[in-house]
């Protein structure tokens, strides 16, 4: 089991997987008002930078799951360097269907969100893994403007225009799972750069608490 070994060659330096800057990951942690052990799941953990630098600098408990296996040995020697590698724990596997074995605080997938088969399967998933009171973090791209055509969408890395909605859009579907938005931390041109992706389909978050980022959300049930 692995992701495509394209991504496995062209992301293999990378310790952030979406076009977040260490900085925007560092301000998404300050937003969720992490306390130390609090827990934390991550599916589509990549190589752990989310996990570990939070574990390092809030105290948190974290769980990363992800299929490339490559990635998953650079989070667990990342939880080595910065020495948390107490507090995460990294699995190579499939995320689909997974539900954590103890109830989590925050229960996150950032750019990620095929593993449930969309957002709205994605945040169902997480959810079976929440406590009460908890936050779902969720990292889905967005429009700036819908593309032209379907070939310019293409173009973007997108199956299709109806693949992705406008950032109002995007976070009034939320409203319409019956989840508030509470905090948002969008990515920049800077992040889209950096990880070598078209700045026409920039990202979005959410979670349960829905706080957002790179086009990451996050939202609390009502």
């Amino acid at each position: 089991m692995d992701i495509p070994r394209i991504f496995n060659i062209t992301e293999s330096a990378h310790r952030i997987h979406n076009p977040f800057t260490p900085e925007k990951l560092a301000t998404l942690g300050v937003v969720l008002r992490l306390e130390s052990g609090t827990r934390v799941l991550d599916l589509g953990s990549g190589s752990g930078e989310m996990l570990c630098t939070w574990a390092r600098d809030h105290g948190i408990i974290g769980v990363g799951i992800d299929m490339s296996q490559l990635f998953t040995e650079q989070a667990k020697l990342r939880a080595e360097e910065l020495g948390v590698a107490d507090r995460v724990e990294f699995t190579h596997g499939d995320a689909v269907g997974y539900v954590a074995d103890e109830k989590v605080g925050v229960a996150a997938c950032l750019g990620a969100t095929w593993i449930g088969g969309g957002v709205v399967g994605t945040i169902e998933l997480l959810a079976k893994s929440l406590r009460t009171k908890g936050i779902i973090l969720i990292g889905e791209p967005y429009w700036l403007q819908f593309p032209p055509t379907e070939d310019v969408a293409t173009g973007c890395l997108a199956d299709s225009i109806s693949d992705f909605l406008l950032l109002p859009e995007l976070l009034a579907s939320f409203g319409d799972l019956d989840y508030d938005v509470v905090e948002m931390v969008l990515a920049d041109q800077e992040g889209w750069i950096g990880t070598r992706r078209p700045s026409g389909s920039p990202c979005a978050d959410g979670s349960k608490r829905i706080p957002t980022t790179t086009s990451r959300k996050m939202f609390e049930p009502n």
